[in-house]
């Protein structure tokens, strides 16, 4: 016998995206609620990071990122806003980077929810 399992919404996944990100689980986030093929897009000339597509191109963006963070100031995420198959929250960070010092950021982070899995992010700051 095979069970169908239901795809969660954009709103269920939105909440549970905000629930992980709220306690800064942000692999977690990307294990449980990121599709195969994702992908990652940073703004054009960003000093950080650019593009990466799939899972593990992905994940590897975002250790990458972790690893050069050396100290950590001040960090918020906002509850998300869902609109149709997209959600965004805003993300404040005031950390130190090696090779750039310490920086704050103020982001819009939007993503896309396709059959109950995030298929893109896209960050502007």
């Amino acid at each position: 016998m095979t069970t169908n399992k239901t795809a969660m919404t954009t709103q269920q996944v939105a909440a549970r995206f905000n629930e992980l990100a709220q306690q800064e689980k942000w692999f977690e986030i990307q294990d449980e609620l990121f599709a195969d093929n994702v992908r990652s897009i940073d703004p054009p000339n960003s000093p950080y990071f650019g593009y990466a597509e799939g899972k593990a191109p992905v994940r590897k963006k975002g250790e990458d990122w972790v690893k050069r963070v050396e100290g950590v100031h001040g960090l918020s995420t906002t509850e998300p806003v869902v609109g149709g198959n997209h959600f965004a929250v805003g993300r404040d960070f005031d950390i130190t980077v090696k090779g750039f010092g310490r920086i704050k950021v103020e982001e819009i982070m939007l993503y896309e929810v396709k059959d109950g899995q995030i298929v893109l992010e896209q960050f502007f700051y």
